[in-house]
């Protein structure tokens, strides 16, 4: 059966402290694993929450602030030491090229997987494939940020039903979705189309309009909420976001799932986050991140 969940090995801004790590989220996809974002400490994290180097076949970089590239070193050191048997796909912003060699080559280590690396330099598609397209959209921080899209293609959602009116049973389900015919009714006569899951990762960045781009209709997105609304300007400044402009966010993407990360060391108090995300008029699903958490995906509707 197919596993689709984030997995948050920490949700710290800058600084860790006692409870949080700095950033590290890993996405199961069916068979993948793709990993985001991964901070210092990510190695030990994945340990905790039962993540094997095995499980990664891609890393996605937002930008190179050290919270959330740092643990680039250890990450690609232990899927090399643990010979990894599949190839790997590093994606970070292409301005940080330099940043991005320096921490795979840090140490002395021997290579024994193929790590494939694929910057972003634009706005588009990275990847394609049958389970997911991967998109990366520019955001606005002060160093250049990326954010990461995934969308499962769209499928059918056979309507039993209209089959029954249309006599059709057994083996011939499978023959009109294979060939999207049968005699003289077509798929669509007998059939609806299922929207493909979405998932959306939004990290350092004002808002813009590449964080409404991600953000759209997803059933999953993961957003950046380092300051509470009192603190806007320190948002504006620093490029980042409040609790209730992520919730404002959500609301208007019409996000089912919205989780809040990226918590500045300033604020003790987790549950205003929620608070201020909901004051905003988000009413779907909500949870305010924390360490080792696993959030599912929403089933599709």
């Amino acid at each position: 059966m197919s596993v689709r969940e984030l997995v948050v090995l920490g949700t710290a801004s800058q600084v860790p402290t006692r409870h949080r790590n700095h950033n590290g989220y890993l996405l199961r996809w069916d068979g993948e694993g793709i990993l985001f974002d991964p901070g210092e400490g990510t190695q030990r994290q994945m340990l905790r929450a039962g993540v094997a180097a095995h499980d990664l076949h891609r890393i996605c970089v937002t930008h190179f602030h050290g919270d959330h590239s740092l643990g680039l070193a250890g990450v690609i050191q232990r899927i090399n030491l643990d010979r990894v048997p599949h190839e790997i796909t590093a994606h970070y912003p292409h301005s940080g090229k330099r940043f991005f060699d320096r921490l795979r080559y840090a140490t002395a280590y021997r290579e024994t997987v193929e790590l494939t690396e694929v910057p972003v330099d634009a706005d588009g598609v990275l990847a394609a494939s049958k389970s997911y397209t991967l998109e990366a959209r520019r955001l606005s921080h002060p160093v250049e940020s990326y954010g990461y899209r995934l969308v499962e293609p769209d499928g059918r959602r056979m309507l039993p039903e209209l089959l029954a009116a249309r006599g059709i049973k057994g083996p011939d389900v499978g023959r009109i979705q294979r060939e999207g015919a049968l005699g003289d009714v077509v798929l669509d006569d007998v059939s609806e189309v299922r929207r493909g899951q979405r998932f959306a990762f939004v990290m350092d960045t004002r808002l813009c309009d590449g964080v409404y781009a991600l953000a759209e209709g997803c059933d999953m997105l993961v957003i950046e909420s380092t300051f509470l609304d009192a603190d806007i300007q320190l948002a504006v400044d620093h490029g980042h976001l409040t609790a209730g402009q992520a919730g404002m966010v959500a609301r208007d993407a019409g996000a089912r799932h919205l989780v809040l990360t990226h918590f500045s060391q300033r604020y003790s108090e987790p549950g205003e986050f929620e608070r201020q995300a909901r004051a905003a008029g988000f009413d779907g699903e909500l949870t305010v991140a924390h360490d080792l958490l696993r959030v599912p995906v929403p089933k599709r509707v």
